[in-house]
């Protein structure tokens, strides 16, 4: 048996085997049975959480969707960047005609052949994308739409042999790279708290042989973090939001109509110009965000109505109503939820899906709406200090 890609560790009278796999490779599907049926450990982990494995398991789990329920909830972005990301390795398996994520249903079925305890060794996925998402700020946010988007004018195929050298990065890393290398600080998140997760359910899994089916991205991070002790609590919670005054996120509608009401009574006509820049700026951004997912003209019209007063409330935000009612309007259909696996493999059909265009409309109206915020701002305080200094 080739021991490529293959690592061997002893840890406290257990054997640890690391499978270092690229996630859509046929031949590390076929490694992974390889090695289980070999060597017959007690448990495999495979680099799953439960929400990702119940997925694999249960084929279309987008027929249970909830969109408005997401709306509600604040997770369209999260959700549209899973989906978009997905559709990166969906694309390349489709490629080499194998399903996604091949090598972790072969370790799932290989461990049931031979008896052993399935073991759902990765971090929540949502716990990722919240701690990324957190730390990386509006621009951050815009980047890395576009990025993931841009991917999709990519058609250039891909070689096996070429992406077997793509192991050093599993689909994730791979996706977020560039973006990685302009924001060090995810590699905390993506990578290394994952290693350290990865690395303490491998070592506490039941048995003294224990197979484990990797992104091999992970395997270098493992084999160190796997000799310490790690929190597996801590590194599962969710970002808190910094405490801070309740007041704080106040301030700008407050300075804002502050600043506008002030100028009223020094000149009521610069005061009106205010008035007209902030709800322009607000308004046509958030409309144009509107208008980039396609959303219907009433959604176009709503994110243009609300924004310059979703703006002045922290409590409140223009995606959310555009979402609202772009998904009245044009309610998806079960043929829409059926399909959204099939449809985010292109760029078409990620932009016709009913579903998906909610979402888009949901992220572009609030980015419009947070922009339009700060030029609309700007503005604001620009002509208020022509008006004093005048």
């Amino acid at each position: 048996m080739a021991e490529e890609n293959i690592t061997r560790l002893e840890l406290n009278g257990k054997e640890l085997i690391l499978i270092g796999t690229a996630h859509v490779s046929k031949q590390s599907a076929e490694q992974v049975k390889e090695v289980i049926e070999a060597e017959k450990p007690d448990s495999v982990c495979v680099e799953l959480d439960t929400q990702r494995y119940q997925a694999i398991m249960s084929g279309n789990r987008y027929k249970e969707m909830d969109i408005f329920k997401i709306i509600k909830e604040k997770k369209a972005g999260f959700f549209l960047m899973n989906l978009l990301i997905s559709s990166y390795q969906k694309r390349l398996a489709k490629q080499f005609g194998i399903k996604p994520g091949q090598e972790m249903i072969q370790g799932i079925e290989s461990a049931k052949e031979v008896g052993a305890d399935l073991v759902l060794a990765d971090r929540n996925i949502q716990v990722t994308f919240s701690r990324i998402w957190h730390g990386i700020g509006l621009w951050g946010k815009l980047q890395l739409m576009v990025q993931i988007l841009m991917s999709f004018f990519n058609n250039e195929e891909i070689e096996e042999e070429e992406l077997e050298k793509m192991k050093s990065q599993d689909m994730l890393n791979s996706m977020l790279d560039d973006f990685s290398k302009a924001f060090p600080k995810l590699k905390v998140p993506l990578i290394d708290e994952r290693d350290q997760y990865l690395a303490q359910k491998i070592k506490d899994a039941p048995g003294e042989k224990i197979v484990a089916v990797l992104g091999a991205a992970h395997v270098p991070g493992i084999k160190t973090e796997i000799y310490k002790d790690h929190d597996l609590k801590a590194l599962a919670k969710t970002p808190q939001k910094a405490k801070r005054p309740k007041i704080i996120p106040w301030l700008i509608p407050i300075i804002v109509l502050s600043i506008i009401g002030y100028t009223f009574y020094v000149n009521r006509a610069v005061a009106l110009e205010q008035t007209l820049t902030w709800v322009l700026w607000n308004g046509s951004l958030s409309a144009l965000g509107v208008l980039l997912a396609f959303g219907h003209p009433l959604t176009i019209l709503t994110a243009f109505l609300v924004s310059p007063l979703s703006s002045l409330n922290p409590l409140l935000a223009a995606g959310w109503f555009a979402g609202f009612v772009e998904a009245f309007i044009r309610r998806p259909n079960v043929r829409d939820f059926e399909n959204v696996s099939e449809d985010i493999y292109s760029f078409k059909g990620l932009w016709s899906n009913k579903v998906t265009r909610i979402l888009l409309v949901v992220v572009f109206a609030n980015l419009g709406s947070t922009l339009g915020a700060v030029i609309g701002g700007t503005e604001v305080v620009r002509l208020f200090l022509r008006t004093i200094g005048g």
